[in-house]
């Protein structure tokens, strides 16, 4: 399943390209659209292959300084919309 995320406005990735396996519910890759690519790209290498799950229990929460959520926190919200 492949889903596209709009983020909440305070992050400064604009959107979230999330695909995640139907049968296993891993992580297969995950796509930001805006923000910092470096850290994106670890995200990404981090999540992939993991459940979505648990992604979902790690990164929820997740505050980018004083906004009230951040590009993991909103990677989060989109894996919970494949589960």
């Amino acid at each position: 399943m492949k889903i596209i995320h709009d983020t909440n406005g305070t992050v400064c990735a604009y959107e979230i390209e999330v695909e995640v396996d139907d049968s296993t519910k891993e992580v297969k890759d995950v796509v930001f659209r805006g923000g910092c690519p470096g850290n994106h790209l670890g995200i990404t290498a981090l999540v992939r292959g993991m459940t979505a799950s648990e992604a979902v229990k790690r990164l929820s929460g997740i505050c980018c300084g004083s906004r009230q959520s951040s590009c993991p926190d909103q990677l989060a919200e989109a894996l919970k919309k494949v589960l």
